[in-house]
């Protein structure tokens, strides 16, 4: 059975900085590139970065370039999202998933960012 545990969002003032994790279970991790994905309410849920199996290349979404930096820990099944000098546009749910075919989703964490 397929799980995805994402973890450490939070309320953060803008320029603050967060990392996220996700917890993998239910399939062989390390063979998968895996990938951070957002959420707006009413918006549709938008592919942020992503990383390759061996975690040798990463790949983001123009409007976090420089901000966001996805890695992995193959060892311990995670995925890590480190978030630095948040905006308000970061505002979102996060989730994270296989890059490509993913399966089911897991919960999601808040990551707001007010002041």
């Amino acid at each position: 059975q397929v799980q995805l545990v994402e973890s450490g969002g939070g309320l953060v003032q803008p320029g603050g900085s967060l990392r996220l994790s996700c917890v993998v279970s239910g399939f062989t991790f390390s063979k998968y590139a895996m990938a951070w994905y957002r959420q707006d309410p009413g918006k549709e849920r938008e592919l942020v970065a992503a990383i390759t199996s061996l975690g040798s290349s990463t790949k983001y979404v123009n409007s976090v370039k420089g901000r966001y930096n996805i890695s992995r820990d193959n060892a311990k099944n995670t995925v890590y999202l480190q978030i630095n000098s948040l905006k308000f546009e970061d505002t979102a749910v996060y989730y994270c998933n296989r890059a490509a075919d993913y399966g089911p989703w897991g919960p999601g964490t808040q990551v707001t960012v007010s002041s």
